[in-house]
């Protein structure tokens, strides 16, 4: 699908809403997807479920700020799906498998925070942090790249 097409369906369908860019709100979007990896980070040795959690945080926190930095914002009871969704259809097919592993650890990290009797591996746990760190990267590189005037303050 289109970007225009997706936009138009996803503002039709009350998902997304326009919201004028803030610079200061993606940039405090950014810096706390970077606080929240290191928390990730610190609680691999802790509690594993809560570093996959906050690492997916992170992404969607990043993902927010791209989002925003578009001119958009998600809306409704699908906030976490809308993100990753918008995400596909901005980084394209170059970027399917992270998106893939965001939208799988969305689903994993909902269930690890409703359900009863969930582990999460130390194996997952690393993977997801592993992919967060490349997915608010890429969005980092992404920001700055459309806009070289950016430069985050951390």
């Amino acid at each position: 699908m289109a970007y225009e097409k997706f936009i138009e369906e996803y503002l039709s369908k009350e998902l997304l809403k326009k919201q004028r860019p803030s610079f200061d709100a993606v940039e405090k979007l950014i810096i706390r997807s970077a606080k929240d990896l290191k928390t990730a980070k610190a609680n691999l040795n802790i509690d594993e479920g809560v570093a996959y959690t906050v690492a997916y945080l992170a992404m969607l926190r990043a993902g927010r700020a791209f989002m925003l930095l578009k001119g958009f914002r998600p809306v409704g009871g699908y906030q976490h799906k809308t993100v990753v969704e918008f995400m596909a259809q901005c980084l394209g097919e170059e970027y399917k498998s992270i998106i893939e592993r965001f939208d799988r650890m969305r689903r994993k990290r909902n269930i690890f925070t409703y359900e009863i009797d969930i582990t999460i591996s130390r194996t997952e746990a690393e993977g997801a942090f592993d992919t967060a760190v490349k997915f608010v990267n890429l969005i980092k590189d992404v920001i700055k790249k459309e806009n070289p005037q950016v430069h985050f303050k951390f």
